[in-house]
């Protein structure tokens, strides 16, 4: 087993965030959206797919056109 030190963490509390303890992977923190967390709370949400550009869009079914 490893470990690492945050170099923005400072007697416990981040130093890129003022006022928050240091809590590695949270909003703000330099490894936001970089890794991938085991807590799902701390990844970043998918981005949706993009529309190819000459592609018709596609219409939710079951609505008049």
């Amino acid at each position: 087993m490893s470990g690492w030190g945050c170099p923005h963490e400072l007697h416990g509390q981040c130093q890129r965030v003022p006022g928050r303890a240091c809590d590695p992977g949270m909003k703000g923190c330099i490894l936001f959206g970089r890794f991938t967390f085991s807590t799902e709370a701390k990844n970043r949400p998918p981005k949706p797919p993009r529309r190819v550009p000459g592609t018709p869009a596609v219409r939710p079914s079951g609505g008049k056109p």
